[in-house]
């Protein structure tokens, strides 16, 4: 079977992960942590994610002239992810994340962009015909907002469906919207997009209708350990999470959108697509770190046998 083709045009940070009983509030510092370093950022971790499920995954991105840098390019070169349109920028730094977890894996994240935040429509164009002859793209919003626009405007202008997960959580006008054919937001970013609070089935359910009202063709509201809310012109339909022990969440969305665009270009189902992306969610937070976190393919088949047999 082919290799399903995926872009993904976004971030790629360095995370520097420090595990403590519990997040210091302001002015305290907590001792005693683990720490970790891992390549991160949502863009990158994306492009990981559906890589080790079996996508040929081209990046597009912008990193700096530095030893991040040079450690984040070697890394998607060993994951088999083509880097032709990485560009390299004398002038900023490599994006670094400073990543804060507890012990029920909650986290707290601060991001320096650096070069992340210099991402063009104009780099985009280089690969505008890879991103012709994807299967899908995915976006973040983690690169500037008029990057994000001309992406999606250049593959729905070929026909190539846009996976957009809303993260950092940022104004999203219709022209946008339209041109979005999955829209994956989790609880808090609903509720910043909508404006309604979210906890549950019914709540997601409004957040995602408003969502739908205001352009989205599908919109998928990641629930955690409850599963995945998917609305689209044919209604809205609950897919059950995995109830799992959190050691760490930070990827757990990345994780997901990953799955999803990596079973989609493969052909199967929304239903289903995101039912495996619920797996490669839940599988991500039993795991410390970003990168590190993500499944391949033979994990995933593994993980699945495990919760279906218990």
């Amino acid at each position: 079977m082919k290799r399903p083709r995926i872009v993904v045009v976004g971030s790629s940070n360095t995370d520097m992960v420090v595990k403590a009983e519990r997040i210091p509030v302001p002015g305290e510092t907590v001792t005693g942590g683990q720490f970790v370093m891992a390549a991160g950022g949502k863009g990158a971790n994306q492009a990981v994610a559906a890589a080790r499920l079996g996508a040929e995954v081209t990046f597009v991105a912008r990193i700096g002239q530095d030893m991040f840098g040079d450690q984040a390019v070697e890394g998607y070169q060993k994951e088999g992810i083509v880097t032709d349109w990485i560009l390299r920028d004398p002038q900023r730094h490599t994006g670094v994340a400073l990543i804060m977890v507890d012990q029920q894996g909650e986290n707290l994240i601060a991001v320096a962009s650096g070069a992340n935040h210099a991402l063009t429509p104009q780099d985009v164009e280089r690969a505008a015909e890879r991103i012709r002859a994807a299967d899908a793209v995915m976006l973040q919003l983690e690169t500037p907002m008029d990057t994000v626009r001309f992406t999606a405007q250049l593959a729905a202008d070929a026909g190539v469906p846009v996976i957009l997960d809303p993260a950092p959580a940022a104004p999203l006008d219709r022209s946008l919207l339209e041109r979005v054919t999955y829209l994956t937001p989790n609880e808090s970013e609903a509720e910043r997009l909508t404006g309604l609070p979210v906890q549950d089935e019914a709540s997601a359910r409004e957040a995602a209708a408003k969502l739908l009202q205001s352009g989205a063709r599908h919109v998928i509201v990641t629930l955690g350990s409850q599963g995945a809310l998917v609305a689209g012109p044919e209604g809205a339909t609950l897919i059950p999470g995995y109830q799992v022990e959190a050691r760490d969440s930070t990827a757990a969305g990345d994780a997901f959108n990953g799955g999803l665009a990596s079973a989609l270009a493969k052909g199967l189902s929304l239903e289903e697509a995101v039912r495996q992306a619920n797996l490669g969610g839940a599988l991500s937070v039993t795991r410390m770190g970003a990168q590190p976190s993500l499944p391949t393919e033979e994990e995933l088949r593994r993980f699945a046998e495990e919760v279906a047999g218990s």
